[in-house]
């Protein structure tokens, strides 16, 4: 599977994310402070790792800033990416589940390395609901992606 990584900062658990994404035999693609030259801000790195999920560059993405608050609602901005924020497993289990979540944000403050662990195998063990309440709930967050906006108040 090809993920892309962003992180607003160069922490340890940014780099052991990586590395534990590439020792499960992912193929990892790096934003922001991860990557040399990339622009580290939250809002730009989640932007673009979000935006290859989007576009089916990548099959899924994991952002992460210092609350991972940040990085999820950056994602979140990008049409067809569900971000969800999950600072234990069993949230991550259900973000994919319920959620067909396609982004994980993580928070660099409060992840651990066990943590960590924990979360990326709730997440990858985990896989959509065939639940037909599930997917219409899925369904409808594309179509309110896809109306118009109101536009001016009466």
């Amino acid at each position: 599977m090809r993920i892309s990584v962003s992180s607003d900062m160069d922490e340890p658990v940014a780099r052991r994310l990586v590395a534990a994404l590439r020792e499960r035999g992912h193929e990892v693609v790096v934003h922001g402070a991860l990557s040399p030259g990339d622009d580290p801000q939250w809002a730009v790195c989640s932007e673009a790792a979000a935006r290859e999920v989007a576009a089916g560059t990548a099959d899924q993405a994991v952002v992460c800033c210092w609350t991972g608050t940040g990085a999820s609602i950056a994602a979140n901005k990008v049409p067809g990416v569900r971000a969800a924020l999950c600072a234990d497993a069993a949230t991550a289990d259900g973000a994919r589940r319920w959620n067909d979540a396609n982004v994980l944000a993580l928070s660099l403050r409060l992840t651990s390395e066990p943590l960590l662990g924990e979360i990326l195998d709730a997440w990858f063990a985990a896989g959509p609901s065939t639940d037909p309440e599930d997917r219409a709930n899925v369904a409808h967050l594309a179509d309110i992606e896809a109306r118009p906006a109101p536009t001016g108040s009466p």
